[in-house]
């Protein structure tokens, strides 16, 4: 693959680790709160173990991108990305928040696009 697609899958994949950090070890903090909308405190408290399993799910993401780059196959960053995308579209329509298709569905689509007419 070339720089500039390893970059843009870098990039989609450094996303997820951030969004694993968010929801494994923030989401009962004032950061982790603000950054999902949580009602309040005793609502993140509640549901901290669910956000680790999506936090972990993430994760898998992540490292699906990452072992693209190093294993430089271009069908295993498709294969990926597609994940991410769908995972963006099914978080924005089952939250009504929007923020989350331009975070995490935006840029896979534009990566996938990038990669395949490479």
């Amino acid at each position: 693959m070339y720089i500039i697609q390893n970059i843009l899958i870098g990039f989609v994949a450094l996303i997820h680790i951030y969004i694993v950090y968010l929801e494994m070890v923030l989401w009962t903090t004032k950061k982790g709160i603000k950054a999902f909308g949580l009602k309040n405190k005793e609502f993140a408290e509640d549901t901290k173990v669910m956000a680790a399993n999506q936090g972990l799910y993430n994760g898998f993401l992540a490292a699906g991108l990452i072992w693209s780059i190093i294993s430089d196959k271009i069908d295993v960053a498709v294969f990926f990305l597609i994940c991410v995308f769908v995972a963006g579209i099914y978080g924005a329509y089952s939250t009504k928040k929007k923020s989350i298709l331009y975070i995490q569905s935006i840029p896979a689509l534009i990566t996938i696009i990038i990669l395949l007419n490479f």
